[in-house]
């Protein structure tokens, strides 16, 4: 006799076992959001741009940045919002007229904003200011320009003028990436009390300042040497009779007006020689070959020290010296035997 044994599950009844994790994203445990300093902005210039979580980050947090038209404006790649912070700025560069947004990302969170950019604004000038708003005739000063951006390739060229008793340069040019520069200017002797206009130019936009120009209450003497090639040289010139160069005294004030100028000159101890004008330039003093030492010239000298001395006088009666120190040079250029 057999036996059979059946072992049968109750019937109705059905067990199923599934492993492994769900494949569903999880949700961002915090929101995100841009906004922008500006809605426009000039291409060259930049704005401020500011992300915003929705809580505190416990940790340093990266939150990428995009721009959807980088010929426009530009992002950097990423913005660190620090640990116990909520926000983080960022600048936006523009840099063609058109539009682009600006796009802020975190664990599958978005935020955007657009920008506008437009045309590069034109430079132009927008201060002029003077160091001093008085000054004494013969005295000299400066000013500053500034324009509203930085300067181009290259520079950019301020045009100056001045009106009155003024010498100043045509213009001043402000270095590339700067927006100022500094000029200056000296005032004219002999014009009594008055006033003078400096206006600058640049960009379509021009600017003036005035200052008040006084006499002066002393005599001062003052003067330069000029040859032909170069300052503070002086050369023999026809056989030994005269010097080729000009002493020049238009910087000299006084209280009045000044009726002579006494140059006194000699060379390395040589025979001093006088001339007495009433202009301000004394141009060929006519000389001997005793102004300067017999030759030879000692080994490696090419030239002798050369001084020079002024007096003034004014027709008031005050007097002023001024004298080089024999801080100029004389060349015999092959006369008087050298």
């Amino acid at each position: 006799m057999k036996l059979i044994l059946r072992f049968l599950a109750p019937i109705g009844i059905l067990a199923t076992v599934q492993c492994g994790q769900s494949s569903t994203p999880m949700a961002p445990s915090s929101t995100i959001a841009i906004t922008l300093a500006t809605n426009t902005v000039a291409a060259g210039a930049t704005t401020q741009g500011t992300v915003t979580l929705s809580t505190t980050a416990t940790t340093a947090t990266s939150v990428a940045l995009s721009s959807s038209n980088t010929a426009v404006a530009t992002v950097p790649p990423s913005i660190a919002i620090a640990a116990g912070a909520t926000s983080a700025t960022f600048a936006v560069t523009g840099v063609t007229a058109g539009s682009a947004t600006i796009s802020a990302a975190l664990n599958g969170a978005t935020a955007q904003s657009t920008l506008g950019v437009t045309g590069a604004a034109s430079l132009t000038l927008v201060n002029l200011t003077l160091a001093n708003a008085s000054l004494t005739e013969g005295d000299s000063a400066s000013g500053i320009v500034t324009l509203n951006g930085p300067a181009p390739n290259g520079g950019a060229a301020v045009t100056l003028a001045g009106t009155g008793p003024i010498i100043i340069a045509s213009s001043v040019v402000v270095p590339a990436g700067a927006t100022s520069a500094m000029f200056t200017f000296s005032t004219k002797t002999g014009t009594g009390a008055t006033s003078a206009t400096i206006t600058a130019t640049y960009g379509g936009a021009s600017m003036s300042a005035t200052m008040t120009i006084a006499r002066p209450t002393v005599a001062t003497a003052r003067f330069g040497v000029t040859g032909p090639t170069e300052t503070d040289t002086c050369e023999m010139s026809s056989d030994g009779r005269t010097l080729n160069c000009t002493f020049n005294a238009s910087t000299s004030s006084a209280p009045g007006n000044i009726v002579s100028y006494e140059w006194t000159f000699s060379a390395a101890g040589g025979q001093a020689f006088v001339q007495t004008t009433t202009s301000a330039a004394l141009t060929n003093p006519t000389v001997d070959c005793s102004i300067m030492p017999a030759p030879p010239m000692p080994a490696g000298v090419t030239a002798w020290p050369f001084n020079v001395a002024l007096t003034i006088r004014d027709d008031r009666g005050n007097v002023a010296n001024a004298s080089n120190g024999g801080g100029a040079r004389l060349l015999p250029m092959h006369a008087c035997g050298f």
